[in-house]
C-alpha cells in the first residue's frame, strides 16, 4: 500500500499569486504531474488541509480543475485557510465531506489502512482545535477500528517544533494533550499525519509517530531562534509517501516535485563499484 500525502496547497483564484510572489497553482499542477509519474503509483493522495487560500468557492472551483488532472483517488481535509461551506459547495459528489456533520471529516479504508481525517479548523482563527464533539467522534472512529492499522489525519499539528511563528498557531495545548491521551490508547495507529507548518518534521506522540510534509509550492522559512520572523522560502516543493506493508508498518519517504539530475549508477556494468 502507497499513500502519498500532500499539504498546504493554498490556491487562489486564476491568475492570483500567493503573496504577490508564489504561482501555487503552477506548483501544484507539477505536483500532480510528478505523482502521476511515480512507479509504483500511489494507491490513494492525502490531501491534509489548506487546499486553498481563502476559503472560497471561487478558488475551489479553481481547485477542482486542477485536481481532475490527479488521475489517482484523493481525500480531501480542512485547514485555517479553507472554508467549510463553500468546499462542499464545489465538491457535492465528495459524500465524505458531508459526513461529519458541521465538521468535514470522516474514516476510509485505503487498502489495508483505515484513515481517520479529523477536522482542526476554527473559524476565524490560524490555531486549531478539538472541541469535545469532535474528540468523541474520533474516540468512537479510534474504537470502531481496533486491530486495523490505522491513520489519524488532521491539518495543524499537536506539537512544538521550535519555529516560534509556527508553534503559536498549532493544535491548541489542551487538544493536543487530549488527542495524545486518545491516540496513546489504541496501539494500532501507525501514524498521526499533519500539515500547517511547511516542512519535514517527526516527533514520538501517543506512543506512535506524528509527522508533518513539506508543502508543493512555499515552505516555511527554517529558523529556530527565538522570535524568528514569519517567513517563507522557495525552497523545492516536496510531498510524502508513506509505504504500509503488514512487516514494517509505515516507512515514510519525502520525493520533491521537480526532476533532479540523475540517476547514475554506483556499479560498474561488471558489478565494480565506480570509483
Amino acid at each position: 500500500m502507497l499513500l502519498a500525502q500532500i499539504s498546504d496547497l493554498h490556491i487562489k483564484q486564476p491568475g492570483a499569486l500567493a503573496y504577490r510572489r508564489v504561482d501555487t497553482a503552477a506548483s501544484l499542477a507539477r505536483t500532480i504531474a510528478s505523482l502521476s509519474a511515480l512507479a509504483p503509483r500511489p494507491d490513494a493522495v492525502l490531501v491534509t488541509g489548506d487546499l486553498v487560500d481563502c476559503g472560497s468557492a471561487d478558488e475551489y472551483r479553481h481547485l477542482k480543475t486542477l485536481l481532475a488532472k490527479l488521475d489517482i483517488p484523493y481525500w480531501l481535509l480542512v485547514g485555517n485557510h479553507d472554508g467549510r461551506e463553500a468546499l462542499r459547495e464545489v465538491f457535492p459528489e465528495r459524500a465524505e465531506l458531508r459526513s461529519g456533520g458541521a465538521f468535514v471529516q470522516y474514516a476510509v479504508d485505503l487498502g489495508p489502512l483505515r484513515v481517520i481525517a479529523l477536522d482542526s479548523m476554527e473559524p476565524g482563527q490560524s490555531a486549531g482545535t478539538l472541541c469535545a464533539a469532535r474528540l468523541d467522534w474520533l474516540a468512537q472512529q479510534l474504537d470502531a477500528a481496533r486491530g486495523k492499522p490505522t491513520i489519524v489525519a488532521l491539518h495543524h499539528p499537536p506539537f512544538d517544533c521550535g519555529i516560534g511563528h509556527m508553534d503559536a498557531i498549532r493544535l491548541d495545548d489542551a487538544a493536543a494533550r487530549a488527542l495524545e491521551a486518545l491516540i496513546a490508547q489504541h496501539p494500532n495507529v501507525e501514524r498521526v499525519l499533519c500539515g500547517h507548518v511547511h516542512r519535514p518534521m517527526f516527533v514520538r506522540f501517543g506512543g506512535t509517530i506524528a509527522s508533518a510534509v513539506p508543502a508543493p509550492a512555499h515552505q516555511v522559512t527554517l529558523d529556530l531562534a527565538p522570535g524568528a520572523p514569519s517567513t517563507f522560502t522557495l525552497e523545492p516543493p516536496a510531498f510524502a509517501l508513506h509505504r504500509y506493508d503488514e512487516r514494517h508498518g509505515i516507512v515514510t519517504h519525502h520525493a520533491y516535485v521537480d526532476v533532479a539530475d540523475g540517476p547514475y549508477p554506483f556499479h560498474e556494468p561488471s558489478g565494480a563499484l565506480i570509483a
